[in-house]
Parts: structure tokens; C-alpha cells; sequence
């Protein structure tokens, strides 16, 4: 292979590194969002827990008054029911003692459902503070990793770009900017192999016969005709014989 060639194909390789490199840099802030918003998820539910529990108490509380509301309504009712006169007053007094013990009743039992209400809240808040611990260990786990490949990604980036520098200065001025020239309309990609059915193997068109003999000796540079990247041959691998069995 043409040295020309070799150096336009380890070019390539080069940009396609350095690409994915600042690529990977580039989401790395996005990566790390995406892990603090799972957490934050996470955090919100406990936080509901806790607004929940918090609603439930000062309920119960508003309920509890209301008992004891009730309650002094029985006593005195009852202490007035020994003070009535006539039959009249006794039977009204009674109702109104009835009344009141309903009502007691229906808010105790209002009471007791915000009890059985807070149990289930507390073992809801449990669930989700363990969830929420077990996810931050898996975060912070999860962010080591990413920060450790940015760091390893970075420094790819800056080997590739040094690479990239030193060969440059190898290239031909005129092979570099038509590189470059190929690249920028390309997509990034300004040289591909061609397949063994005589395709450019990025933009799928047939090459002429003399076009592909020609790429197959891999000693010139030789440019697709219809998207003008710089083609280069893989010749195949060779057959693999089949092992040799003696007779016995």
C-alpha cells in the first residue's frame, strides 16, 4: 500500500476518534443530569412520604380536638340532665346526648382511620428512604464510573489530537486538503474501503471496473465518483486449508 494511503487511512481513523472522543465529552454533563434527576425521583418520594405524614398528623390533631369538643358536650349535657324538671326537657336532653355521641363516635372512628392511615404512610416512608439509599449507593457508583471514562476519555482525545498533529505534517499539503475538502462534505468521512463486489462501501455505488482494478492495487489515490471519498482495498483474507487427516 502507498504510504500516501496509509497515512490518508490512520488520518481517518484519527478523526473518528477524536469525533467520538468530544462526543463522549459532550454528553458526559448530560449523563450526570440524567443519574442527579433519577436521585432527585427518588428523593420525592420520600418527601411525599413525609408531606403525607405530616397532613395525616395535623388532621388526626384537628380530629382529636373535636373528640374532646364532643366529649365535653356529653359531660355537660349530662350534668344537665340531672337538672331537668319536666319529662319534655328530659326527652330533648337525651336527644341531644345521643346527637353527640353519634357525632363522637363517627369522629373517633375518623381518628382511628388516620392511625391505620399513618401506619401504612410509615411503612411507605420506610420503603422509600431505603430505596432512596440504595439508589444514591448506585449513583454514586454509577458517577465514579462516568467521571473515571471522562478522565479516560480525555486523555484519548488528547493522544489522538497529538497523533493527529504529527501526522498531518506528513501528509502533502495537497492530500490533506483534499482530505479535509472530502470530510467537511462528507459527513467526516472522506475515505472508505471498497467491497469485494467493487461497491464504495459507504455510499453503495459500483465502481467501474477500471476504477475498482485500480483501487484493488492500493498504490495511487483513487476517489468514488460519486461521493468523491478516497477508496482503499481489503484484500481477503486467505482460505483457511483443511486440516490434513491421516489414515490409520
Amino acid at each position: 500500500m502507498s504510504p500516501d494511503l496509509e497515512r490518508l487511512i490512520q488520518l481517518q481513523h484519527l478523526e473518528t476518534l477524536i469525533a467520538e472522543a468530544r462526543a463522549a465529552i459532550a454528553l458526559h454533563p448530560q449523563k450526570l443530569g440524567a443519574l442527579d434527576a433519577k436521585l432527585h425521583e427518588a428523593k420525592a418520594a420520600v418527601d411525599s412520604a413525609k408531606e403525607q405524614l405530616k397532613a395525616n398528623g395535623d388532621r388526626r390533631r384537628e380530629l382529636e380536638k373535636d373528640v374532646a369538643d364532643y366529649q365535653g358536650r356529653l359531660t355537660k349535657f349530662k350534668d344537665q340532665l340531672s337538672q331537668v324538671k319536666t319529662n319534655r326537657e328530659y326527652t330533648a336532653m337525651q336527644h341531644e346526648i345521643a346527637t353527640a355521641q353519634s357525632d363522637l363516635g363517627a369522629v373517633e372512628e375518623k381518628v382511628l382511620e388516620r392511625m391505620l392511615e399513618a401506619d401504612d404512610i410509615n411503612a411507605a416512608s420506610k420503603r422509600a428512604e431505603a430505596a432512596l439509599a440504595a439508589r444514591s449507593k448506585e449513583i454514586d457508583a454509577e458517577k465514579k464510573t462516568l467521571n473515571q471514562e471522562l478522565i479516560t476519555t480525555e486523555a484519548s482525545l488528547k493522544e489522538s489530537t497529538e497523533a493527529r498533529a504529527a501526522l498531518v505534517k506528513a501528509l502533502e499539503p495537497r492530500l490533506l486538503a483534499l482530505f479535509e475538502q472530502v470530510s467537511k462534505a462528507r459527513k467526516g468521512v472522506a475515505i472508505c474501503s471498497a467491497t469485494r463486489e467493487g461497491l464504495c462501501s459507504v455510499c453503495h455505488v459500483r465502481l467501474r471496473p477500471p476504477v475498482f482494478q485500480q483501487v484493488r492495487h492500493n498504490d495511487s489515490i483513487v476517489q468514488c465518483e460519486s461521493c468523491q471519498r478516497v477508496l482503499y482495498w481489503i484484500p481477503p483474507p486467505p482460505p483457511v486449508e483443511p486440516p490434513v487427516v491421516h489414515a490409520s
